[in-house]
């Protein structure tokens, strides 16, 4: 077999015709990415190849890459910097060429082939055509950003858009008739979830003004948080996602609740007990909400972020100085959802860990709140950031498969920063079709095309789209 041939992954003849004859071709559902509404409505050309795959010079881009750079020595200018554009990309190369093993690697060749038709290895010696043939092609009508999302397949993409957010181009873009596919917003109320952080006080003041009501309560801001739901429910919004990082459960009255709003707004300190009570009643109410609006509530969780103070400092966040949390994850998660169920309010909810050792704690507790009518209530998201990989999309599919019901299993998303990064679906595909293969090579599953295929294309494709139905 040759270096990312027709068949590459695909190991047994059962795969191989999964994925040739079912899942290459479907379209993308995009359900978590963030990528600009705003680049995406202007669809504007990159002014090169280093733009439009590494950096913008300005600390955003692709930080799966910029770790790996940095892991091999090369200066910061030459990374996020302001340095050279072709500089940058003779250190991205240098750095492939002992990438091997890893998906960014096998992800980098994808894009070179899917996008622009370059067969070559990225390499020191090739660097120099591939960045003239890149650059030529990136300057015409053919590769906008638009065009770029249109060559793979895209059906529907969700961007990640602040509850305060105006949603002014994805309005615009609903105005001008759309695309061939469809730009839906997700809403992403971190800055809701985070009253120790720096912003949260302006960002109260930013809800009051965007809903005309008066903040002087918890309640006040959840029912503004509900005026902002309805919003994006206008605008075709199904979806919610959070950075929870670290779940916790703690009881609080509302004169507690309101208090530590009070001095959230305040500026002043807050202890890990209240803001354990604050998030804990925070998540309830939205969920409430979400579930009155019959939306599906996304969760990230167990991401250590900004690890390297120095890093983030001078670049900011999610610039590559970030790791997986290996805290607790079963009581405080499966006390959150019974406080939910007695509530009568969970929605429907996709789980991902950055751990990978929390997978089997998840499914298990997930098992526990399935039911409510709704199908796949609960549901294992899947490998997310750093297991983004063979082995680590595998674990989740086999988790998933064991303690639940694969073929309920929404798929895959980018997660990402990068108008590039649309081969990550195909890679999930091959590797999904590669399990089922070897479960039918092996007598687990029935040797039939037939009986196999719906389920692929669901996990790949159906199951993703009726998010949205």
């Amino acid at each position: 077999m040759s270096f990312l041939d027709d068949d590459y992954l695909l190991t047994t003849d059962v795969a191989k015709e999964l994925f040739h004859g079912t899942a290459e071709s479907l379209p993308i559902v995009d359900y978590h990415c963030h990528l600009s509404p705003k680049e995406i409505y202007e669809d504007e050309n990159f002014s090169d190849i280093v733009a439009a795959w590494l950096t913008d010079g300005n600390n955003y881009g692709d930080h799966y890459k910029w770790r790996l750079i940095r892991a091999n020595g090369t200066p910061e200018e030459l990374i996020t910097g302001k340095g050279d554009p072709w500089e940058k990309f003779q250190a991205y190369a240098a750095t492939m060429e002992k990438a091997i093993g890893s998906p960014v690697y096998l992800w980098t060749h994808m894009e070179l082939r899917r996008y622009f038709g370059i067969t070559e290895t990225l390499t020191t010696r090739t660097a120099k055509a591939i960045y003239d043939q890149t650059n030529e092609m990136l300057a015409t009508k053919d590769f906008t950003r638009r065009a770029l999302l249109r060559r793979m397949g895209l059906d529907t993409i969700c961007t990640t858009d602040d509850p305060v957010d105006s949603l002014e181009y994805h309005k615009r873009f609903a105005e001008d008739g759309g695309d061939t596919f469809a730009m839906i917003p997700a809403m992403r109320p971190d800055k809701a979830l985070n009253p120790d952080k720096p912003g949260f006080a302006e960002w109260v003041d930013q809800l009051e003004q965007v809903t005309g009501r008066t903040v002087n309560s918890f309640d006040d801001m959840m029912a503004g948080i509900n005026d902002r739901v309805d919003f994006f429910h206008s605008l075709g919004s199904r979806l919610s996602d959070h950075a929870a990082d670290l779940m916790v459960y703690a009881e609080a009255t509302d004169a507690e609740l309101d208090e530590i709003l009070s001095r959230a707004r305040a500026g002043r300190e807050l202890t890990a007990d209240d803001l354990a009570k604050y998030r804990t009643a925070l998540f309830l109410e939205l969920m409430k909400i979400y579930d009155a609006h019959d939306w599906t509530m996304q969760l990230h969780i167990h991401a250590m972020r900004n690890v390297n103070s120095v890093g983030f400092a001078e670049h900011g966040a999610d610039t590559g100085f970030d790791a997986l949390n290996d805290r607790s994850i079963a009581e405080p998660l499966a006390q959150l959802f019974d406080a939910a169920a007695r509530r009568g309010s969970i929605p429907r909810t996709i789980i991902y860990s950055l751990n990978p050792n929390d997978y089997l704690p998840i499914a298990t507790v997930m098992g526990c709140f399935q039911g409510g009518g709704k199908k796949q209530r609960m549901a294992l998201g899947n490998a997310w950031w750093f297991n983004d990989t063979r082995t680590g999309i595998r674990r989740q599919l086999e988790v998933m498969a064991e303690e639940s019901l694969l073929g309920n299993f929404v798929g895959m998303t980018t997660d990402s920063r990068s108008f590039l990064s649309f081969p990550r679906h195909e890679f999930f595909r091959r590797i999904l079709c590669e399990l089922v293969g070897e479960w039918a090579e092996r007598g687990e599953v029935p040797n039939d095309i037939d009986y196999l295929r719906p389920l692929i294309a669901d996990v790949s494709y159906n199951n993703a789209k009726a998010l949205f139905a």
